[in-house]
């Protein structure tokens, strides 16, 4: 999937998403699912760090407001909040992002990340700004 979003929408999961090992596995306007590994995204003391989180979360929200918006339009993240429930200290974690709402100009997205256990350890709400085309 990853491939078909570099290929078609030259953005995919960014350079940061990259860096993360963040692959995204499923992806449509309506709902995507996206893993990150833990090791690597640590904080100090071992844990998954929050910002991890956040950045799994709002790359699937701005792929999916991507795809919904066009090619053609630009989009940028304009709000974000996570409760983290659970600490995830190894393997991998899962993120399926379900839309909100799909308008004219914004989206939102509902974010739930959970680990290998199919515990919920974060969950998280973005929205998308979709610019106006000049």
């Amino acid at each position: 999937m990853t491939d078909f979003l570099d290929m078609n929408f030259k953005r995919g999961p960014g350079a940061l998403g990259k860096k993360m090992g963040i692959e995204v596995i499923e992806a449509s306007p309506e709902r995507l699912v996206g893993t990150m590994p833990v090791e690597g995204n640590t904080q100090p003391i071992g844990l998954l760090h929050g910002g991890a989180n956040v950045v799994l979360a709002e790359s699937l929200g701005s792929i999916g407001t991507q795809l919904h918006a066009g090619v053609n339009r630009k989009i940028v993240g304009v709000d974000i909040n996570a409760t983290h429930h659970k600490p995830a200290i190894s393997g991998v974690v899962t993120a399926v992002a379900t839309a909100v709402s799909l308008g004219k100009t914004l989206c939102c997205y509902e974010v739930k990340i959970t680990n290998e256990e199919g515990e919920l350890t974060c969950s998280a709400r973005i929205t998308c700004l979709i610019l106006a085309e000049r």
